[in-house]
């Protein structure tokens, strides 16, 4: 093992654990996409004490972008002193919601028990404030490497990335001759490289009907009715036949080597807007079923959505006055990087070296944004590698290790070095 690296990365332990709580006292809460600018201000600010270069982009025009809530991505760059290959490390400083149940304050990044807990301690603050760690550790140690380091933090990623890297990938932030290699410090276990993620369709359906008076319903058509005929056609016929389908791809968990569909909301009828009063009676003349459909490397994207218009165009033959229409609302398609790459033979060594053993190779079941830098700007060589253990995502009281933090740092930094000073044995 590179025994400068680890001892410059164990140095600065109480720095990790600082600045990972600082990230975390950021509510960058997406929806709406709370407090991004003073968060990417902060890592700017940051990094160019530390000699970067640093640039504010706005992706304007993307979903949800306004002035009250900017897309504010950071991208920072240091040059090394001489020509070579650019290594990018992207992390999303967007966060979920909160959520019920906590025990602690979301967003005070405690520190506790070898821990710090935090909406986004573990998805992704704890890997952005490890690549941070690892990136100015490694320059210390070499300050004359060859090529580049950049490292961004983006938004919207819990969203579909469409104000962050995508928006960046479509500027040519992703692409060559800029970037080689990116590395994207995901919570998947610091064991861990995740090549890629299966495929997602997300699609509205809407069924019609005709309004009347709800004590004489015979007058009108239901549409709640019509999607609840949608939603047992799915029970009887496609959820049973989805999970017959199984994959080659390394996706963890184990369920998720079949075929999945996720029922995301279903809104019909009058709105909420009554309350705290009482609705009134009418018959419903529409309902909205959103689905999320997650699909695998075998399965092309045309077949996956005739599965589901087959059924709806069935039973708008077979059961009298129903009406439907359909619409997309993101797709995007499987990747897997292949395990001979150089940016997953890099993070290999560092696994080797760090933990004494093969790494596992892994397939996320949702997608992440590996899906714009490959689709968008065409660099393939690109994989998620952090700390944190993905389970905890999203939830009450997440956390993530702080030894998990610094060995993952310790894995990047042996990266970096096999990337740019080619110590790749």
């Amino acid at each position: 093992m590179n025994e400068n690296l680890a001892r410059a990365i164990e140095d600065r332990t109480d720095d990790l654990v600082t600045l990972t709580s600082d990230l975390i006292s950021f509510p960058t809460i997406n929806p709406p996409g709370e407090a991004y600018t003073p968060c990417a201000e902060f890592i700017g600010k940051r990094l160019k004490k530390h000699g970067f270069s640093t640039e504010f982009i706005r992706g304007e025009g993307t979903p949800g972008d306004s002035d009250r809530y900017p897309r504010t991505n950071v991208v920072a760059r240091f040059e090394g002193r001489s020509p070579g290959a650019t290594v990018h490390f992207n992390s999303h400083i967007d966060v979920v919601e909160a959520g019920e149940g906590w025990t602690m304050d979301p967003f005070a990044g405690l520190v506790r028990d070898g821990k710090v807990f935090g909406r986004g301690a573990c998805d992704m603050k704890g890997g952005l404030a490890a690549s941070i760690i690892a990136v100015e550790a490694f320059i210390e140690v070499y300050p004359d490497f060859p090529g580049a380091i950049e490292i961004s933090g983006t938004v919207d990623e819990e969203s579909g990335g469409f104000g962050g890297v995508a928006y960046l990938a479509s500027k040519g932030y992703f692409s060559k001759p800029r970037v080689d290699h990116v590395i994207i410090p995901e919570p998947l276990n610091k064991d861990r490289i995740c090549l890629g993620h299966r495929g997602v369709w997300w699609a509205e359906i809407e069924t019609k009907g005709e309004i009347a008076h709800g004590s004489m319903p015979f007058l009108g058509d239901c549409a709640v009715r019509h999607m609840g005929a949608v939603m047992h056609a799915f029970e009887e016929d496609l959820f049973p036949a989805l999970d017959r389908k199984e994959t080659r791809m390394p996706v963890v968990p184990e369920g998720a080597r079949r075929s999945t569909m996720n029922i995301n909301s279903v809104h019909g009828g009058q709105t909420e807007d009554f309350r705290p009063g009482l609705p009134s009676p009418n018959v419903p003349d529409w309902c909205r079923l959103t689905i999320d459909r997650r699909f695998l490397l075998e399965e092309n994207i045309d077949e996956v959505k005739r599965e589901v218009t087959a059924i709806l165009d069935r039973l708008a033959r077979e059961r009298p006055k129903f009406r439907y229409t359909i619409r997309d609302l993101m797709e995007v398609l499987p990747l897997m990087t292949e395990r001979d790459s150089p940016v997953v033979e890099a993070i290999a060594k560092g696994i080797r070296e760090i933990f004494g053993r093969e790494p596992d190779y892994v397939i996320s079941p949702g997608t992440y944004d590996q899906k714009h830098i490959a689709r968008i700007g065409h660099l393939h060589d690109c994989i998620a590698y952090g700390p944190g253990i993905l389970d905890l995502a999203h939830r009450p009281d997440e956390w993530v290790g702080i030894t998990d933090m610094m060995e993952s740092a310790k894995v990047m930094a042996i990266s970096l070095d096999a990337l740019l000073r080619g110590n790749r044995a």
